[in-house]
């Protein structure tokens, strides 16, 4: 088994708590600073507040995911507005809670979600945002943003698996070209539709 087979079978819950303890500094460093809050971000559809909003979101409800509970995204909460800064404790908080969620007995096991996906997928689905949307809040905030190398190389299946659902769904882009020196997680990003070059 090569060595990016072997991370790829790490428990999703030990990827998560990588990627969570990059993620937050992160958003910490957004705070309640409204004009970068305000700032636009390689999700042209999210500016920076409300990356952070649908972000927080999914850390929450993936938590039900791995519970085999059905997810909520009928609402869109503004996480961002409740208790001012604060609002940052809590998103670590809640990484806590997803990381610890994805690590009961079971979690990676069977299916997960409406759409009946295996489970490690789904955990997968966390992960990627977890990694991707850092880089997206890093970038839109002018803040460098290196994922673990055992993060990509656990996303990097996975990402390539679910790219043609995820174009359908309208939440990946088209793939981006690369050149032959970009990096593991460039060429990750480039697979979910994000150029590096129009962010570096």
């Amino acid at each position: 088994m090569s060595q990016s087979e072997s991370q790829s079978q790490k428990r999703i819950s030990d990827l998560l708590d990588v990627a969570a303890a990059q993620a937050v500094p992160v958003l910490r460093g957004i705070g309640s600073d409204e004009k970068l809050l305000g700032a636009r971000t390689p999700c042209a559809e999210y500016d920076v507040r409300a990356l952070v909003n649908h972000l927080f979101q999914v850390v929450v409800q993936f938590q039900e995911l791995a519970a085999k509970r059905d997810a909520d995204f009928s609402a869109s909460p503004d996480y961002v507005a409740e208790g001012g800064g604060a609002w940052a404790d809590r998103f670590e908080a809640e990484t806590r809670k997803l990381v610890a969620a994805w690590a009961e007995p079971g979690a990676e096991e069977g299916a997960s979600g409406s759409m009946g996906l295996p489970a490690r997928t789904v955990g997968s689905m966390a992960l990627l945002d977890l990694t991707v949307h850092a880089w997206d809040l890093a970038r839109a905030t002018g803040r460098p943003f290196e994922p673990d190398p055992a993060v990509v190389d656990g996303l990097a299946p996975e990402v390539e698996r679910m790219a043609p659902m995820g174009r359908r769904m309208n939440v990946f882009g088209d793939a981006v070209s690369v050149g032959d020196s970009a990096t593991a997680f460039e060429r990750l990003l480039a697979v979910t539709g994000r150029d590096v070059r129009g962010w570096a």
